[in-house]
């Protein structure tokens, strides 16, 4: 199963790597938006290769720029900033997880069109880049996948996409960690059979 997952990740940058990857419309004139999927127990290697990919990048030769942006990383740094972790914590007790999920999501606007991360996300795309979403295994149930990819979808980001993502994509649903369905998404492509 390693080499397997190795087989895909090769794919998965010489394909990144390829000009027509980066045309700003998908096979039909859809969003350049992919999902690379993986089995949730090699989250460690997708991560190495991620950060390879990232050092190797960041020599110029590429004649792209990657920028990664790990959605678990971006969520703490916003409720740092705003200093609602420890409240957080002391309103958990008090009131549950749930309550916890709903306030930071109201807070970030993760709902909406121009929801936080994404403004955070299109403000700091260079040209010419390619964007890896990761750390989305580690937002649940904070960010549900189907909705940070609509929402990208609807700020008119014209770099491609690739979220990688801990579970199974269909091309018709998310399931993460192959246990959680999420709503349906037809608008990205699986990136690597």
């Amino acid at each position: 199963m390693m080499a397997e997952l190795q087989e895909r990740l090769d794919e998965m940058e010489a394909a990144i790597h390829k000009p027509k990857f980066r045309e700003s419309s998908g096979r039909a004139n859809e969003v350049n938006y992919w999902v690379f999927d993986y089995d949730p127990a090699k989250e460690l290697e997708v991560r190495e290769r991620i950060e390879y990919m990232k050092k190797k990048n960041a020599k110029g030769t590429d004649g792209f720029e990657l920028v990664i942006f790990d959605l678990y990383d971006m969520i703490m740094d916003y409720l740092e900033s705003k200093d609602f972790v420890n409240s957080y914590i002391r309103y958990e007790e008090r009131r549950g997880f749930d309550y916890i999920v709903r306030a930071a999501s109201t807070s970030m606007k993760m709902n909406e069109d121009d929801s936080i991360l994404i403004r955070q996300i299109v403000e700091q795309i260079p040209e010419n880049a390619i964007v890896f979403l990761t750390g989305v295994g580690k937002c649940y149930p904070l960010l549900r996948s189907h909705k940070i990819l609509n929402n990208l979808h609807q700020s008119v980001l014209k770099a491609p996409v690739v979220l990688f993502f801990p579970g199974t994509y269909n091309e018709q649903e998310l399931i993460l960690f192959n246990e959680i369905k999420d709503d349906n998404y037809y608008r990205a492509f699986k990136l690597v059979k």
